[in-house]
């Protein structure tokens, strides 16, 4: 009856059917214990299979506690696209199918970071041309998406800004994915600004007509709030509220939350930043910036002298210096620049002052020496042109998660990868679940309604040598050469690294007939677009293809893994937070590397079954996945395919897969 909330499984039923679908037992528990969840207040983990429709799981109950107990829901993603596919097509869907047995509509707002919105006083000429955003992430306000980049006269450049300034005209939100099709960085630098550029509404000439405001001001009037992890990191653990008041979060996609958070939290100093930002003040500010271009220099010379890798014992004495006095340039700028007029808005010197700013909080946190921060020399090259930077980041986000987010609001976080091993206690280690004074949580796992034994097999090269960090061996080709022959193509290729997937992409190439695409032959959409339309194609790629490719059918029957995705064994974080660890009398390479892989695996894996119909192997070019001791852990993580290590058996297998798509119907 209308004006009535209805029992959570009734209610599902209702847009169920309403929708086209069919029920599904793991999705009305999984429903059932998200409204138990939100009406307790304890915290939920809940594993979800592919195909067990979590996305209609947590929205209906969610919206009915948003109507019915009148207080607000957040949902958190990590990927656009899944954003983009709950605020444009499943809310409306759910909320239109239940218009009749709630009280009301539920509201929907969707918020992303500054960035993502086009600034109609940067379009108005409000802001000068910077030459150096890009070198500035500005912490999580990067991380929450959007662009960097500085002004530009290429002819492509200029004709990308005209169509941004013609589309900006006609945008009712000023989003950046209505862009169609989109635009380079570079580009649409020149039509927005990041939260430390802003000049903020009070002093902004055309607050009223902020597309970001806008959007703030209607997730503060919604039941139901789309944001991302990032944002959602900087509202529960940065100095400004950016997230309207709600009593409840629910984190799809959980498995990528501390990785996402720890990149919020993460920063690096460079002298090109030391250097822009003088240039900034210089610009912009009544201040003499010399020596900040000094300390600059001065930092140049003592990371050019630094040894990429982990700063164990903190910045030696010459980067010590020289971090010591970009900190005391950067703050006499600062302060120096407090005695000028404030009496009208300077977006000049709003962008000059949030460089300065930058870069002391950097200099500062870095010479701090926080037990939880991890320090290290990056080196890197793009384009023949090293860039060395010092960075850092937290050892753990564990801590922050617990008192930043789940101990100020009820939360549900939910995967398709939640458990390792076959336990929870993994990640809930890592969200701060785990120890004396943890919140409480229950952790659920609701299975698949695929049938993965019979729709799939597990096949390990368990014949080939461990893979070494020298690259491919012929072995290896030659294994991944006759697996695509035998599936006839259809072959989503999954490489530990960019190299690694070009050269099997040559190789392949070169050995057989079929069309083999590679992650940078063009943009990943337009890939994966092409791979989901041909039967006989093969795409190879590295991470993002291990988490975003969604292609249900025969045309992607053959997912291959190169090798087991573990951390680089010299990456500095992971290399501390192993060690840190094993201090504490853990077992490091389990609670880090493994975890990583684990996730990793777990997602590369779950590319084949995407529906009830679908059939194909998954091939493991990795022979520890069979010998290793950990084997048996990265093996409980994956989906229960059929597991083999015979060769011949899966090249026969998918042999009759290929001749049965390819037989004449009747």
């Amino acid at each position: 009856m209308k004006g009535e909330t209805s029992d959570t499984s009734e209610l599902l039923a209702t847009a169920v059917k309403a929708l086209g679908g069919e029920r599904r037992d793991g999705q009305v528990a999984m429903a059932e214990a998200v409204a138990d969840s939100l009406a307790t207040g304890t915290h939920l983990l809940v594993q979800a299979g592919t195909g067990t429709g979590k996305s209609l799981a947590y929205l209906v109950p969610a919206i009915s506690h948003a109507v019915g107990a009148d207080e607000p829901v957040m949902i958190s993603t990590a990927t656009l696209a899944l954003q983009n596919q709950i605020v444009a097509r499943d809310l409306p869907r759910v909320i239109d199918s239940l218009k009749s047995e709630l009280p009301r509509a539920a509201e929907v707002a969707l918020v992303k970071g500054r960035r993502n919105y086009v600034c109609k006083h940067k379009l108005d000429g409000g802001y000068p041309e910077e030459s150096g955003d890009t070198l500035f992430d500005f912490g999580a306000d990067a991380a929450a998406g959007g662009a960097g980049g500085g002004a530009g006269g290429t002819s492509k450049l200029g004709k990308e800004v005209s169509r941004l300034r013609e589309w900006a005209a006609a945008t009712e939100t000023g989003d950046r994915d209505e862009v169609v099709p989109g635009v380079s960085e570079k580009a649409w630098a020149q039509v927005s600004v990041n939260a430390f550029d802003c000049l903020g509404a009070a002093k902004c000439p055309v607050a009223e007509a902020c597309f970001s405001e806008r959007a703030r001001a209607k997730a503060a009037d919604a039941d139901v709030v789309v944001t991302n992890h990032a944002l959602l990191a900087i509202d529960s653990f940065g100095d400004a509220q950016v997230l309207p008041e709600h009593g409840a979060v629910v984190i799809d996609e959980a498995h990528e939350l501390t990785d996402r958070v720890t990149s919020a939290l993460a920063g690096k100093l460079t002298q090109a930043m030391v250097s822009s930002a003088a240039s900034s003040a210089r610009k912009h500010m009544s201040v003499n910036p010399a020596s900040l271009e000094r300390a600059g220099d001065d930092l140049a010379a003592a990371l050019e002298g630094s040894v990429a890798g982990l700063l164990r014992s903190g910045p030696d004495e010459a980067l010590g210096l020289a971090l010591t006095t970009v900190r005391d340039a950067a703050r006499s700028a600062l302060t120096a620049s407090q005695s000028e007029s404030k009496e009208t808005a300077d977006p000049g010197r709003q962008v000059a002052r949030a460089r300065l700013q930058e870069i002391f909080d950097l200099a500062e946190r870095i010479l701090s020496g926080a037990e939880d921060d991890v320090l290290w020399i990056e080196r890197s090259t793009f384009r023949d042109a090293e860039t060395v930077s010092v960075q850092v980041a937290p050892l753990s986000v564990a801590g922050r998660l617990r008192s930043g987010l789940f101990g100020q609001r009820t939360v549900i976080a939910t995967s398709a990868t939640l458990t390792l091993g076959g336990s929870f206690n993994p990640l809930a280690g890592s969200f701060g679940l785990i120890g004396d004074d943890a919140p409480k949580w229950q952790g659920l796992d609701v299975g698949s309604p695929f049938d993965y034994p019979r729709q799939g097999i597990l096949y390990t090269a368990k014949h080939l040598a461990p893979p070494s960090r020298g690259g491919a061996a012929d072995d290896m080709f030659r294994e991944l050469e006759e697996l695509i022959a035998a599936a006839g193509g259809g072959t989503l290729g999954l490489f530990s690294s960019r190299r690694a997937a070009e050269a099997a992409a040559e190789e392949m190439r070169r050995r057989l007939d079929f069309p083999v695409m590679c992650q940078g032959d063009d943009i990943t959409p337009t890939l994966v677009k092409r791979f989901a339309a041909s039967r006989s194609a093969c795409l190879f790629g590295t991470l993002s293809l291990w988490q975003g490719v969604d292609v249900p059918g025969q045309n992607c029957r053959l997912v291959v893994i190169d090798r087991l995705p573990f951390p680089r064994p010299d990456d500095p974080l992971s290399s501390a937070r192993s060690a840190d660890v094993a201090a504490r009398g853990g077992n490091g390479f389990m609670s880090v590397s493994a975890t990583h892989a684990a996730i990793r695996l777990a997602q590369g894996a779950g590319r084949l079954i995407r529906t009830p119909s679908d059939r194909g192997v998954v091939a493991v070019l990795d022979s520890r996945l069979a010998t290793a001791r950990y084997g048996g852990y990265l093996r409980a993580s994956l989906p229960p395919l059929w597991p083999t290590t015979n060769g011949e058996l899966v090249r026969g297998a998918l042999r009759r897969l290929d001749a049965a798509d390819t037989e004449p119907a009747g």
